[in-house]
């Protein structure tokens, strides 16, 4: 069996785990400790060509800054004369929006339970005078316990100082504030709360509170806390949200009002935050130094022979705990961003399959090496929609096929999967009984 491999320093690099315009994240291992990180790529042509330097030094500051049980952890960056890497916590449990979707809507005491480590994050953050200004679900990530992790500080902000209000419009619409949306300037704790209020309801209702198909329509529902509760919220979440979802900035409970009260503090248990360590902001600075000695170390495999092999140790990663068994049925492939099924044609077969498929659908298919990129417009036409497919190799003569959305809506992109994949049975491989942990981890070691 062939070996491909790329190294960063003491990381090999395996999966891309989701990717955007300017960044992708990839699995990566730490190969001193064994630990599993997430590395987040950016090529640094792409970012000074978009003049994203302070925007992208400031990322790196605040997640230094904000160091919390329920915030991602940045573990440290990197650069070589080409390329920054970030390295975060890698967070197993996926996005607290696929759990939403799947399950529709949360129990009271669950949604209680994330809103309470919700609050907890952001809180710590403005402690430390960071506003985040994207909180939504899609951002709320899991980890093997259950519990949240707040994540991608893209969009956050420090005051300037001497300065009180932010002025920037940024954020998903739908969990704006409307003050946000006024351009006359904000509190960014003020915002951020509204956002977990948001939040608060979709997780007990299964839905948003404000979602009208034109942004005019949706900005007044917004601007005038047009909303109703379902008949199953209880008195107390909805004596609470009424308070978050206040139009008026200056009355809106604020998050010492949160913390106190009664609905909010059943089963309050606060999350530890760790000791407050020293920050060093000096190899933030220092990765767009081209300075030769400040280079981490880059190798890369030879792939042009064939896919990526997956390792033992990565497909437990895919899963919860060691229960491999929703990598090879697709009816436990919930709602999300990345999806996969398994094939035991040739690797080669598989692609050609893929690019066919997506052509008769009408994608434009652009194929380097096993990994193929779909690009089309959105079902609304209002929109780029795009798809990356990639193989691995998990053992002899059995490849998985990657699947993750790389622009677009998320359901979206569910629609496009079940679509795509009832187009692809004749290769996808249905074992006619359940493969056992340990047979498929001798498998793949073997």
């Amino acid at each position: 069996m062939k070996k491909v491999t790329r190294k960063v320093g003491k990381y090999e690099v395996g999966r891309t785990l989701g990717e955007g315009t300017f960044a992708k994240v990839k699995f990566a291992h730490n190969t001193e400790t064994g630990e599993s990180v997430a590395m987040k790529v950016m090529a640094k042509s792409t970012i000074l060509k978009h003049r994203m330097v302070d925007q992208i030094n400031q990322e790196i500051s605040i997640m230094k800054i904000v160091r919390h049980p329920n915030i991602v952890r940045l573990h440290g960056v990197l650069a070589s004369q080409t390329t920054i890497y970030i390295i975060l916590e890698f967070v197993t449990g996926g996005e607290l929006y696929d759990k939403i979707v799947h399950q529709g809507r949360l129990s009271e005491n669950e949604s209680r339970r994330y809103f309470q480590q919700l609050i907890d994050a952001v809180s710590h953050c403005h402690s430390k005078g960071v506003y985040h200004r994207d909180l939504k679900p899609e951002n709320l990530l899991l980890d093997s316990n259950g519990n949240l992790k707040v994540s991608d500080f893209g969009l956050s902000a420090l005051p300037k100082q001497g300065v009180g209000l932010l002025h920037t419009t940024c954020g998903t619409p739908n969990y704006v504030a409307p003050e946000v949306l006024s351009n006359q300037g904000y509190d960014g704790a003020a915002a951020d709360v509204w956002s977990c209020g948001v939040i608060l309801y979709v997780l007990m209702a299964g839905y948003l509170p404000f979602n009208e198909i034109d942004l005019p329509s949706l900005y007044k529902k917004i601007n005038a806390a047009e909303f109703s509760c379902p008949f199953w919220f209880s008195s107390g979440s909805k004596s609470l949200l009424c308070r978050i979802l206040d139009p008026n900035p200056k009355t809106r409970i604020r998050i010492e009002g949160i913390k106190n009260d009664p609905w909010f503090r059943k089963n309050y248990v606060s999350s530890k935050c760790r000791e407050d360590e020293e920050v060093n902001l000096d190899d933030i600075h220092a990765v767009f130094d081209d300075i030769e000695e400040n280079y981490v170390s880059e190798q890369s495999g030879n792939n042009d022979t064939g896919p990526l092999i997956m390792n033992a140790f990565e497909m437990i990663t895919l899963s919860q705990g060691l229960n491999l068994s929703a990598l090879f049925d697709r009816r436990q492939d919930y709602v999300k961003r990345q999806t996969r099924f398994v094939s035991r044609e040739p690797a080669k077969v598989i692609i050609s399959t893929i690019e066919a498929v997506a052509e008769s659908m009408n994608f434009k298919v652009h194929t380097r090496h096993y990994k193929t990129r779909l690009e089309g417009i959105s079902a609304n036409k209002t929109a780029q929609f795009a798809v990356v497919l990639e193989v691995f190799e998990v053992a002899p003569s059995l490849f998985m096929v990657d699947v993750r959305k790389a622009a677009g809506d998320t359901l979206e992109y569910h629609k496009f999967y079940k679509n795509f994949c009832a187009k692809l049975e004749h290769i996808i491989w249905k074992p006619k009984e359940a493969m056992t942990n340990s047979s498929l981890l001798r498998t793949m070691t073997c």
